[in-house]
């Protein structure tokens, strides 16, 4: 990481950003991360290595071209690794980078309370619902 200086005598301090800042990069990482095909694809991805197809085929209802999408702004922001194999046909797998590893621990919590949660937000939409015909 880089802190600006260029004396390498001095220790490197982590660049921290202000998500509440309108112009903090941290806003376009933040949109990476909260996008749910980005999510899917990086818990895949912690469990092994996977090729163009079994990604596909795994992750319901996403497109070839977001999934290409997807897996080339992943590996830009170095959250995972593309290997073109020299084969014939070529073939291409994707990994998890121990960045985008870090990323998953976070992730993992927010799909198991998306997950176990649903019926709550379920009955809390069911609720408003309720007031706003009774309101009209």
């Amino acid at each position: 990481m880089h802190d600006g200086s260029s004396d390498p005598a001095l220790p490197e301090t982590p660049l921290r950003g202000n998500v509440f800042a309108a112009a903090c990069p941290t806003r376009q990482l933040l949109d990476r991360i909260a996008d749910k095909w980005t999510v899917l694809i990086l818990l895949t991805l912690a469990n092994g290595s996977q090729r163009f197809g079994a990604l596909k085929r795994h992750i319901g209802g996403i497109s070839q071209k977001m999934l290409s999408q997807t897996l080339k702004s992943l590996e830009r922001d170095g959250l995972i690794d593309r290997t073109v194999e020299h084969t014939a046909p070529i073939a291409v797998t994707y990994a998890i980078t121990p960045l985008g590893r870090s990323l998953t621990v976070s992730l993992r919590g927010v799909i198991e309370w998306a997950e176990t949660r649903m019926g709550d937000v379920f009955d809390a939409r069911s609720a408003f619902d309720a007031r706003a015909n009774a309101e009209h």
